[in-house]
Parts: C-alpha cells; structure tokens; sequence
C-alpha cells in the first residue's frame, strides 16, 4: 500500500505490537470521521499489512491525510475499534492515562457515600472501546469485549491501578472470548486479577439501599448497575401500590418500591437463583422500616406465559424490564412482536390508576421504535392513558453512538 508514512505513535515497546495503515470504503470513512467507533472488516478498503491482535490502526483518508487511529482485532467482524479521530497525536501511555483520568474523574460528582456501585469506564463512549471498568465497593470488575485488550492488559491493570489506589480488580470476559482468552494468554472469566482475595458476594449501596453483587459469575459484571435511575423513579411512584416485577432477576425494581412504601411487592422470575438473590437483597435491607414492612411475594415462571394466564392478578404498577429480545438485526421484528405482547398483558394486570414501566435493553429496536410500539400498543388497549416519563441510561453510562444507546424506558399511567 502507497502513502504517507504513519504520522501516530504507539508504545509499543517490548512488545510485537506494531503500526498498519489502512484506507477505507467510502462509507466507512465517512462513518469514523462522524465519530462512530467500529470498523467492519468488509470496510477496510486496503491495508499496508496483515494485522495481529493489538496492533495499532492508522486510518488515512482517501487523500492521504490522516484521519484516525484504533486498535486491531484480526479475529473480530469490527476490525477496527477506533480511539482517535482528528489531529494526529502519539497514542502512548500518556494518551490512555489521561483518558482514564478523566472517564473516572467525570464519575466523581455523580455521587456519594450513599453510592458505591458505579460505572467507571464506558467502553466507547469513554474512549476505551470493548472496555469496561465497574466500582463494587472496595472491589472493581474490569470487563472485556474484544481480544484486541489482551497484550495490552498489564499496561492497562497498572493505569488503572494509578487512578483508583489498587483496589482488588475481577476480570469479566465476554463469552466468545473466553477460550481464545485462556489458551492464548492464560486468562479466565472471573479471574482475580490483583488485590488478592475477596468475597464470593460484594456488598455495595445504591442511593442509600444495600446490594449483593456476584463479581466472579454474575450477570454482566454482576449487577444491573445502568437501571440505577429508573429503579429510583419507580421507589417515587411506589407508595400505597401493590407492585409487580416482572423479569426480576435479583430484586432491584422491588427493593425500590418497598422503601417508596409500597404496599406490596411481587417479583416474577424464571430463575430460582434469580429470586434468591431478591430475597438476600430484602433481607439486607430489613433495617428499613419500609421493607421490613413490606409485603414480599416471590414468583419463579415464566413471565410472557404467567401474564397471560393468571388472569385474576391486578396490580397498581407493573415493571417489565425483560432481558435483551433482539440480540441481533434479524431479530429485530420478533422482539418487537414480544414487546408488544408483554405490554398488552400487562395493562390488563393493571387497575385503574395504575401504571406500567417498561423498558428495553435491545440496542437493535431504536429508541423512538420502543416509545411507539408500547405507546402503540395502550392506544390499542382503549384505555384513557398519559405519559409521565422516558428514561435512558444512568449518567455514569454516557452513549456516544447509537448503538450504545440501548436502555429505554417508558413510563404510562392509565386513567381507566
């Protein structure tokens, strides 16, 4: 491949990482000078040389102009993930410790002692693609989505270190990296990477409630920290209401109601471990008087099939915060098919007054598709309804492109 030399830096020293210089469709040119962050592989127009894993990216134009840096990921459909645009500067340890001080200094504000599990890094929306840092406590969780992270991990575990005094630091894999992970670098999910040990179940506290997080196995990295927002919303919408979660997993939805002085609280879920941990997160709080209070029921089936066949249930305000329906673009009607149905069940549940909160995590159904299908589909119930909310992520899970913008949530209260 002609051109320029590279005009970005890399520090790369001690390692087999190197530069690759790439030009892309025009298309995808277009879409990284926007902003957007991935790279596909039917993208890349043509490359000076075969990439290995890590190595750094440098995008020129098809002027020959620089226009941006990544890193590469040979074994990845997003080739590319991208962590510069702009004027060409050296992506060095200088470039990752900055950018890492200021995604974790941006989280500083957002809270106090009342919260102490919370996102610190954000992947792409933080600069740090396929990257993400969790605070539990006294233990952070670091989780990983692109191999293209692995030879730079000690690198990394010491940046991190710097910036958040060395707390002990569990890694998280995604599932499709895990066999590469351990037979080409001896990582495992769940591993302790440093801090030595800790508990099987960290305790950390949300808004001044308590919470059992499973760091090692746990979903995600072991809680559902981006609903953070809308479970407080629900706790302000609670009081006197007899309250249904439905997809419950462990509990948050209802730990919220039940401090907002619900007058009872039913989580409704397929897992029996998932309603376990509901019960442990109640039983931790029972030094609220609210929750001790507070009528608990617990429901293992499924909730698709239990709305429609317990018709005799009705509630005062219904969650339905199902797990992602659309994992992937040809999902997309046959989620949007779901959603429809789940909402329609659950406005039957509800009584007069009553309101329905529900939410999306299907980065494949957009935002305004959501807010109209279930909008859609209360119209279509021909009961008299307003709309008292539409929520999104928590702020300390910032979304720079779209298809980090993946949580909706809708809120509807019906008059009759």
């Amino acid at each position: 491949m002609s051109g320029p030399p590279p005009i970005v830096g890399a520090d790369v020293s001690g390692s087999a990482l190197k530069i690759i210089r790439l030009r892309l469709k025009p298309a995808a040119e277009k879409a990284v000078r926007s902003g957007h962050p991935w790279v596909y592989a039917d993208s890349v127009r043509e490359q000076s040389a075969d990439g290995m894993n890590s190595d750094l990216a440098v995008v020129y134009d098809r002027a020959d102009r620089f226009l941006a840096a990544g890193i590469y990921d040979p074994d990845s459909p997003i080739r590319v993930r991208i962590v510069h645009v702009g004027k060409p500067r050296p992506i060095d340890r200088k470039f990752w410790a900055d950018r890492m001080r200021a995604a974790i200094g941006s989280r500083e504000p957002l809270f106090d002692a009342g919260t102490t599990g919370y996102r610190l890094i954000n992947g792409e929306s933080d600069g740090f693609p396929g990257f993400v840092l969790d605070r539990y406590d006294g233990v952070q969780v670091l989780k990983l989505y692109t191999a293209a992270w692995f030879p730079r991990l000690p690198e990394m575990l010491e940046l991190v270190g710097v910036a958040t005094d060395d707390r002990p630091l569990v890694l998280r894999l995604a599932r499709n990296l895990q066999a590469v992970a351990e037979a080409g670098y001896g990582l495992r999910d769940g591993q302790i990477l440093c801090g030595g040990e800790i508990a099987e179940k960290i305790v950390f506290r949300e808004n001044g409630l308590r919470f059992h997080a499973d760091v090692v196995k746990g979903q995600k990295t072991g809680f559902f920290l981006d609903q953070r927002d809308n479970r407080r919303r629900v706790g302000t919408l609670a009081a006197g209401r007899h309250v249904l979660n439905c997809f419950s997993f462990s509990g948050g939805f209802s730990l919220y109601a039940a401090r907002g002085g619900a007058a009872s609280v039913s989580d409704l879920d397929i897992s029996r471990h998932a309603l376990d941990a509901a019960q442990a997160n109640f039983e931790l709080n029972h030094d609220i008087s609210e929750v001790a209070g507070c009528g608990h029921r617990l429901i293992q089936g499924n909730a698709f099939d239990w709305l429609k066949s317990t018709v005799e249930a009705r509630f005062d305000l219904l969650v339905l915060d199902p797990p992602s329906l659309a994992k992937k673009k040809a999902d997309r009607e046959g989620a949007a098919k779901a959603y429809r149905q789940l909402s329609a069940a659950g406005i039957r549940r509800l009584r007069k007054d009553g309101i329905l909160v529900s939410a999306s995590c299907s980065a494949h159904i957009g935002r305004d598709e959501f807010f109209d299908l279930v909008v859609g589909t209360a119209r279509d119930s021909g009961r008299r309804f307003h709309e008292i909310g539409r929520e999104g992520h928590a702020p300390d899970h910032p979304a720079t492109f779209p298809e980090a913008a993946y949580l909706k949530c809708a809120y509807l209260q019906f008059e009759g």
